[in-house]
């Protein structure tokens, strides 16, 4: 088989999927179409529709872009059908019906943002960081009934250093995605369409853990903080969230009123708790917060209503800052 005999369809939606379909198209591939999410309301009134960042690049060159309301939708099944694809590639996207999984030859492969089996779900960058991980990746598997399930083609590892935030981690992925795509077509190509593939649950391959860690979505309740943990795990989950969604906590004054805070970099220090959990310290251009073991610095900061800023600059604005707390 040749690149040029496969006939591919591309599923995506956000800008981590956009680098996996340039790759696509630098090298030649013959994408036939590109299925995304449709254009989604935006501005104060819902009144002006935005493309997500796959369809803009797809238009760009030219591909047929299909937007789905419901996966299972006949007109639409009959639609994806006459481009006559042999594969799909999936990154980034919504969960497949079997009838559109199963519709190409050589069926359909996934890059999901995470070392499977661990990290099964929607949110694998952020749980990973969240987590302490020290090392994540991507793979290429073929989607089967159940989420993030299907057996492996391809893994590539990705580092993450202690102090990298969530960004990082994503923009790294986004170029790793597109990376193994490339090399998992290759596999697909140089096997006539059916590459080597494991089961995930095969041991000769993976090193199982007695228990598989998961990433569910995420939530605004999932990003509220806990200050009753070890002040590394409070770290962790900062950057978990960091930039986006963020974070948070409540910010108490003296009166018991409470404030949202978002928080998006913080230091560890050796400095260990004699207080309680929650509360404040002020040292020169400092700020710190009691976590269950140590003090955690405060670097970056978002209080309500306003800009993000340092913790200098916080500081400038809450002279009595010594009066609040966290809860």
């Amino acid at each position: 088989m040749q690149k040029q005999d496969l006939r591919i369809i591309f599923m995506g939606t956000p800008e981590f999927a956009v680098e996996t379909l340039k790759s696509l198209i630098e090298n030649a591939y013959n994408v036939v179409a590109v299925v995304t999410q449709p254009d989604k309301p935006v501005g104060r009134h819902g009144s002006v529709l935005q493309p997500s960042p796959v369809k803009q690049y797809a238009l760009e060159h030219g591909l047929p872009v299909l937007q789905p309301e419901k996966m299972k939708d006949p007109a639409f099944v009959e639609t994806l059908r006459s481009y006559d694809a042999n594969l799909q590639v999936v990154v980034a996207f919504r969960m497949l019906p079997e009838v559109v999984w199963a519709m190409p030859e050589y069926g359909t492969f996934n890059v999901h943002a995470a070392l499977l089996p661990q990290y099964r779900g929607a949110a694998p960058i952020n749980w990973a960081v969240i987590n302490g991980e020290t090392e994540t990746g991507v793979t290429t598997f073929f989607l089967d009934h159940d989420i993030d399930t299907g057996r492996i083609i391809e893994q590539m590892r990705f580092p993450i250093p202690d102090e990298a935030d969530v960004e990082y981690v994503y923009d790294g992925l986004m170029h790793l995605g597109a990376k193994i795509c490339m090399s998992t077509l290759e596999k697909i190509v140089s096997a006539n369409g059916h590459p080597v593939s494991i089961a995930q649950d095969d041991s000769s391959l993976f090193t199982l853990h007695s228990s598989l860690k998961h990433a569910p979505k995420i939530f605004k309740e999932t990003c509220q903080i806990n200050w009753h943990q070890p002040a590394k795990s409070v770290y962790d989950f900062v950057r978990g969230l960091s930039p986006y969604p963020g974070a948070w906590t409540s910010l108490k004054d003296e009166k018991g009123a409470e404030t949202v805070l978002k928080i998006f970099r913080t230091t560890k220090t050796d400095m260990k708790v004699d207080g309680r959990v929650g509360e404040l310290l002020v040292d020169k251009k400092h700020l710190y917060v009691a976590c269950a073991d140590a003090w955690l610095q405060i670097d970056e900061l978002q209080l309500a209503g306003k800009k993000r800023m340092d913790a200098q600059a916080f500081l400038n604005g809450m002279k009595d800052i010594e009066n609040y707390s966290v809860v």
